[in-house]
This record gives C-alpha cells, sequence and structure tokens, in this order.
C-alpha cells in the first residue's frame, strides 16, 4: 500500500475546480483575475495613462493585473518600492491543443449534422474519440465587446469507426486523416442551414439573433476532474498543460501579496496565449504584451530608461510548464539517468541546445527557493534519441534579456485531451513559486 499524503488536498481541489471551470484561455484568465481580485487585485486598462495623477493608475503600490484576449500578466508593487526593482516573474501558459471551430462551421453529411473544426497544436488525436465534448470560448459582437460562452454538457462527438470496417487497425495501428476524421456530430438532419450553431450559441448566451460578429470557439472534454488511485494520491483531468501552472502562479500571487512581508522584488504572473503553436502573437510570449506592461510598471512610477535596464538585469523569470513523468511502459523513452516521478516535487527541465532556458545561475535560483519552501524537486532531461520539446522559456529569455529558468510539473499523458500528475505536485510547485516570488 502506497503512502498517504503530507499534504493538504486543499490547493488540488481548487486546481480542479479551476480546471473545470476554464474551457477556454479566455476562461481560464477570467478565473485567474477573479482569484486575484479576491486577493485585493484590482484590473487596470492598457488603454489608460499609467502615471500617479491618472485614475485607475497602475502607478501606486499594490496588486494590478491586465487581460488581454486570452492573456493575463498580474504584478504586486510593495509600498515605496524604487523605480528600478527587478522583477521575479512566473510565466504559464493558457491554451492547451484542442479542436476549434472554423469560421464556417455548419457542416454535415448523409444525415449527419456536424461542426467543422481545426486541429490547434498538437493534441494526440486518437484521445479526442468516442468522447462526450462540450463548446466553450467567447463570442465577439459588433461592437467589439466579447462575451464568454461554455456549453459544459455532452453536445457533440467524434465517432470512431468500427473495427469491423477498418480490420488494418489491430495491425497497422489508428491512423486519423485530421480533415477528414476528427469532424464531431452534433445532431441529425439533411439540411444543415448557414449561422445554425452561432445561432443556438447566441440562445445559449441569453444574446439576440445576429447579435454575434466573429468567435474562438472550441471543444472541450466534459467529463470533471477526478482523484484516482488506491490512496487517491494521483488527479486526472483536462488542461493540466499548462492550467496547473497558472492556478500555482496566481496562487503563489496572491499568497505573496498576502504575506505583508518586505519585498525586494515585485513578483509577477504572465500567463500567456498561443504557446502550443508559437507563441507568435499579441497575446503569446514571443509578442509585445510581457515587456510592455514591465516597461510601463518603471515608467509610471518616474523611472527612466537607465530604472528600466537595472530593473530588467536583475529580473528572474520561472518559466513553469508541465514536463514527461517516466512512464512505466516506455521507460526506454526516457534518459536513463533522470526519471522524474509523480508526486516528487516540481521538476527543472534542462536542455544544452537551449529547447529550455536553464542554465546554472538559473539552477541555483530554483534550488534556492525550493529549499526556503521546504520543496523537494528533480531534473529532466531528454534521451538524446528523442526530439526536446520546448517553452515560453527560451522566448522569454531572448525577447526581453532576462535570466530565465524552465520548471514544472511531472505528468503523463501529456497533449492528452485528459492528462494524468500526481496529487500532492500542484500544492509543491505553488509553494515553491511562493519562496521564488518573496524573493
Amino acid at each position: 500500500m502506497s503512502e498517504p499524503s503530507r499534504f493538504d488536498r486543499g490547493h488540488t481541489d481548487d486546481l480542479m475546480s479551476f480546471l473545470a471551470a476554464s474551457p477556454s484561455p479566455y476562461h481560464a484568465v477570467t478565473n485567474a483575475a477573479e482569484r486575484l481580485e479576491k486577493a485585493g487585485f484590482r484590473q487596470v486598462a492598457e488603454t489608460d495613462a499609467w502615471d500617479t495623477e491618472a485614475a485607475g493608475s497602475a502607478a501606486g503600490s499594490g496588486g494590478k493585473y491586465v487581460l488581454r484576449g486570452g492573456a493575463i500578466v498580474a504584478w504586486y508593487v510593495p509600498e515605496g518600492a524604487p523605480a528600478h526593482t527587478p522583477f521575479h516573474i512566473i510565466g504559464a501558459h493558457t491554451d492547451s491543443p484542442n479542436l476549434r471551430v472554423k469560421p464556417r462551421p455548419d457542416s454535415g453529411a448523409h444525415g449527419w449534422r456536424q461542426v467543422a473544426v481545426e486541429v490547434y497544436g498538437g493534441p494526440l488525436l486518437n484521445s479526442w474519440l468516442d468522447r462526450d465534448l462540450g463548446l466553450a470560448g467567447r463570442l465577439v459582437l459588433h461592437d467589439g465587446s466579447a462575451v464568454l460562452v461554455n456549453v459544459d454538457r455532452p453536445l457533440l462527438r467524434v465517432p470512431q469507426l468500427a473495427i469491423h470496417l477498418d480490420r488494418t487497425v489491430t495491425s497497422e495501428g489508428l491512423k486519423l486523416d485530421k480533415q477528414r476524421h476528427l469532424q464531431p456530430v452534433w445532431g441529425l438532419g439533411d439540411d444543415v442551414p448557414e449561422g445554425d450553431l452561432i445561432a443556438f450559441l447566441e440562445q445559449e448566451a441569453g444574446l439576440a439573433a445576429g447579435s454575434v460578429a466573429g468567435w474562438d470557439l472550441m471543444v472541450h472534454p466534459v467529463e470533471p476532474p477526478a482523484y484516482l488511485g488506491r490512496e487517491r494520491e494521483l488527479v486526472a483531468g483536462p488542461r493540466m498543460d499548462n492550467l496547473l501552472s497558472v492556478h500555482a502562479g496566481a496562487a503563489a500571487l496572491a499568497a505573496t501579496a498576502a504575506s505583508g512581508g518586505p519585498l525586494t522584488r515585485i513578483p509577477v504572473l504572465a500567463a500567456f496565449d498561443h504557446e502550443e503553436n508559437g507563441s507568435q502573437s499579441d497575446t503569446g510570449a514571443d509578442g509585445p504584451l510581457l515587456g510592455s506592461v514591465l516597461e510601463r510598471s518603471v515608467f509610471a512610477r518616474g523611472g527612466s530608461y537607465e530604472d528600466r535596464a537595472r530593473a530588467f538585469a536583475g529580473t528572474v523569470c520561472l518559466s513553469s510548464d508541465t514536463g514527461h513523468a517516466v512512464h512505466p511502459n516506455y521507460a526506454e523513452r526516457h534518459d536513463p539517468t533522470h526519471h522524474p516521478r509523480v508526486n516528487g516535487g516540481p521538476i527543472l527541465k534542462v536542455n544544452v541546445n537551449n529547447r529550455y532556458a536553464t542554465d546554472g545561475s538559473g539552477r541555483a535560483v530554483f534550488a534556492a527557493a525550493c529549499e526556503q519552501a521546504n520543496v523537494p524537486f528533480q531534473t529532466f532531461v531528454s534521451n538524446n534519441s528523442m526530439p526536446c520539446g520546448t517553452t515560453i522559456g527560451p522566448i522569454t529569455a531572448a525577447r526581453h534579456g532576462i535570466r530565465t529558468v524552465d520548471i514544472g510539473t511531472a505528468i503523463l499523458s501529456m497533449h492528452s485531451a485528459r492528462e494524468l500528475c500526481g496529487a500532492d505536485d500542484p500544492f509543491l510547485l505553488a509553494n515553491a513559486l511562493t519562496a521564488f516570488l518573496a524573493g
């Protein structure tokens, strides 16, 4: 029998609620903002003036945040912090691989009504088959405002072909064509009227017919997160890559702001969209959002370009994303001397070809935070024979010239519609992030 958990599961319970309530990046940043609001943070608009005299100023002390699409940047300025105060940043991303609705979504054939979808990122396609799916995202109105929508009940399904009609599947494996085989069904009928899906969603969102001008919609599995295992030592759920880090970062930032302790760094949470397809967007890590917010914070507090340069030179970012736990059925795919285990604490991710941004000095920063938090940590490096993934870490380091360290939580089934982590690891990660933000 495995050893029962030594930790309070309250953090993991809240993570599961966060995952269930965040079927899209837009829902994720809204839910993160709500948690920060409860900790005293307030939203500031990018279109407002950020100076000490302006109403709604982001210049003064306290917690602030900016929302843009599926991204959030939040920060806490200690009382009396000089303009050249460095930042301690937690970086994460809000998007996950999935199926997203096309501009002309209404389709169907042979008496079936279907929704036309496009593959986003690199999902494990088979994990989306024969699964009850909902539909969520944002509806953009004619005035440019957006309304969140979440049909969180069985609505769609991608039906797999019966084995009787594909006898080669047992000998040659499942082969899916992204265009032909992944279009979900959601009803019956030979007539597929144009605008049917959006009209349905307008009703679901309580909007007047014809009020929607655009949309960013995606499907999601409706099965809720759940504890798993004999001792409930595991958690199965969707979008852990990378909402687990977004949730931990929001919890760490709120706890740091509420601690009342002296801070020599300005703690920051930067959760970006579009990491799964390269980060090149106005809300991605390769866009200007983080640099703009940090610079405006410096200048709004009376700082000069010299203060900005000093602040960035002393800044450190922990790029927190999920990583690979050793798989019991495929252990040979891992590096033989690096086998991260679930519930073994967060992982430090290293790649000498800069697919991860960690170097020796970064390791020291993370090791000190884990020691301060009394949290064990592990190290991940890829098998030399296997291509290494990447994160927002190298992008953040190169774009802003700030020291960046890649870390995360070890999971199984990464990029599946439903992933698996240890039930204690989210709590351990949040504690390490809190210690890092406290400096």
